[in-house]
């Protein structure tokens, strides 16, 4: 939609209002042919400047894998309660293993979301000197499968990532492989949510996540394929983003946006209750929060800073950032 927005000083203002997420395919990137390469970067990018969201195509993850997921997803969550709690891991900010309902909301907000969760976290390589940075992943005796069906859409995800970062540094002039060593054994986090069914009128105007923008670097997102989740654009409108069967949803976080001086734009989100008519359903959703390593410094690069785009944040490091963002979400205690 093009709208046209006149002034009383009859400057006319050209606004493109973008109301449907862009769709790209990672097999052009992967692909021989540098027209199709190119033809990857630019588009990914340009919906990134846009709208901050695309649906990806041509993932790592098959069609095996993500229904074993969510079959394991599933079965954790039908777990009894008092058997989930036990997986709660105190002092460690959520960062690992359960995280019970309503424990965390959006930031500036009281209200917790109408959300539990679970959180994979980083598989550290053999000799690295992360290897004692991270908390350990939380094993689930009762469910054999579970750990290890996570780990493996852990790195296909983490793999699929590695390339969309690859074609955002072409795109903003770094080298290719400029965001390789800040992800390797980066403080990254698979998340499925469980959004329980809602059995009484929420209180304080809760909703399953309310609006917000995310911590990392991209994330990447299974469980987009029914309405929901909703994005809103450079005009302020909410737009539903529905993905295909097989197509991720994947967006800029405020890392990222940051780094790059809000070039690329991590864009305010949020999933909606549903109809009422629908509230004794569950619905499922698993993010992949890619993050770097704790100390790369997210400083605007000076690819991005000129004369018409002034530097807009101060120098930071991005395990400085999570720890702003964590007490922000109440996940950590002030």
């Amino acid at each position: 939609m093009l709208v046209v927005t006149y002034f009383s000083n009859d400057i006319i203002l050209l606004i493109y209002r973008m109301q449907t997420i862009p769709s790209v395919d990672l097999r052009d990137f992967l692909s021989d042919d540098p027209v199709r390469k190119q033809k990857f970067v630019n588009e990914i990018g340009k919906a990134y400047e846009e709208i901050g969201f695309v649906a990806l195509k041509g993932h790592f993850l098959d069609d095996e894998l993500v229904d074993e997921l969510y079959s394991e997803v599933r079965n954790f969550f039908n777990l009894p309660l008092e058997v989930k709690e036990k997986y709660e891991i105190p002092g460690i900010g959520g960062q690992r293993g359960y995280v019970s309902f309503g424990k965390e909301h959006a930031k500036g907000r009281s209200a917790g979301d109408l959300k539990e969760f679970w959180h994979f976290g980083q598989y550290v390589s053999e000799g690295s000197k992360w290897a004692g940075e991270y908390p350990d992943n939380v094993d689930v005796t009762e469910l054999p499968k579970f750990n290890t069906v996570g780990k493996e859409a852990y790195q296909m995800l983490e793999k699929t990532g590695q390339y969309v970062l690859r074609a955002l540094a072409l795109y903003v002039g770094l080298n290719e492989f400029y965001f390789d060593q800040y992800i390797k054994d980066g403080n990254s986090i698979l998340r499925p949510i469980h959004y329980p069914p809602i059995t009484e009128e929420p209180k304080e105007g809760a909703v399953r996540a309310a609006a917000h923008g995310d911590i990392n670097l991209i994330t990447l997102l299974m469980g987009a394929q029914g309405k929901g989740l909703q994005v809103q654009n450079h005009a302020g409108e909410w737009i539903d983003a529905i993905a295909q069967p097989d197509e991720l949803m994947i967006n800029v976080g405020d890392m990222l946006s940051r780094h790059t001086n809000n070039k690329l734009k991590s864009t305010i989100h949020q999933v909606v209750n549903p109809p009422r008519e629908l509230w004794g359903t569950s619905r499922y959703s698993i993010p992949f929060f890619m993050h770097p390593v704790s100390d790369m410094s997210l400083n605007c690069l000076p690819q991005c800073i000129d004369e018409n785009n002034p530097k807009l944040y101060e120098d930071i490091t991005a395990g400085e950032f999570l720890h702003e963002r964590l007490v922000e979400l109440g996940l950590i205690k002030k």
